[in-house]
């Protein structure tokens, strides 16, 4: 199997099986039906699990743009595979989720709530706040591909590896998941939006094209800036770019914080 294969199929059990929890707890009729954000979390944790047991040893199951560039960025990662591993990751979640589509085909017209449907695909925040929303995307990415590092630099059980990263999914969406649902990855979220766009799904409403570029460019930046927080804390190591990539994120807080106070004046 090659590598862009293995990250085709990757990120499709990724969204199958994370697209799969959120239509089994929004969808009427489904007998999951309001189970809750534990459960979906909890879900969500195990789809990365099998996703990296499945392809990890074929192609590092980056699963995400995100790790993918972020790892590029300090030199982890060779970038002419960068584009071919986001083809990849992008189409696997679009078909992973369409999957979604299928499996769950009666319930999506008993089910009235265009939000539910969408959310079903893709992620939206609980207060629509752009500065604000890019923020919580940017550090909880951050502490993925920083946690990714510093795990791997651990040693485990063998095979023990991708139980330890589903547990960081799972702290990740209890901890910082909750004000945008926890994209934390451009292709989970693109790829399954457009997915949304184009099926013909019964009564689905907008696909909230205003909101995608930020569970794009969040997770980019937040990857990116994760891979440069380890390089520079754990292995002290500096350069002017990953100079440029923390001051950028340290704008991006700024600006969060005074459109928020701004708001609330």
């Amino acid at each position: 199997m090659s590598i862009y294969l293995g990250e085709f199929l990757g990120t499709m059990i990724l969204m199958l099986f994370g697209s799969g929890v959120v239509a089994s707890i929004l969808l009427k009729e489904s007998k999951a039906y309001d189970a809750g954000w534990l459960v979906v979390v909890l879900a969500w944790g195990l789809a990365v699990t099998l996703a990296i047991y499945a392809v990890g040893g074929i192609s590092g199951a980056h699963i995400n743009p995100a790790v993918t560039l972020g790892l590029a960025f300090v030199g982890d990662f060779e970038w002419y595979k960068v584009p071919g591993y986001i083809v990849a990751q992008v189409l696997g979640a679009a078909v992973g989720s369409s999957l979604v589509w299928i499996h769950y085909l009666p319930h999506w017209s008993k089910t009235a709530d265009q939000g539910a449907k969408l959310a079903v695909f893709c992620t939206s925040p609980a207060i629509r706040s752009y500065p604000s929303n890019f923020i919580s995307e940017m550090l909880g990415t951050t502490a993925l591909t920083m946690s990714l590092s510093y795990i791997g630099a651990n040693n485990f059980t063998e095979g023990l590896n991708p139980l330890v990263v589903g547990a960081l999914i799972v702290a990740i969406g209890l901890g910082l998941g909750a004000t945008t649902g926890f994209a934390i990855n451009p292709a989970r979220d693109f790829g399954p939006r457009l997915a949304h766009f184009l099926l013909p799904i019964a009564g689905k409403g907008g696909s909230d094209w205003a909101y995608s570029w930020v569970p794009v460019f969040g997770p980019i930046l937040g990857g990116i800036l994760g891979a440069v927080l380890y390089k520079c804390l754990f292995l002290n190591e500096f350069s002017i770019g990953y100079g440029i990539v923390i001051a950028l994120c340290v704008v991006a807080v700024i600006i969060a914080i005074v459109k928020n106070k701004t708001s609330n004046e």
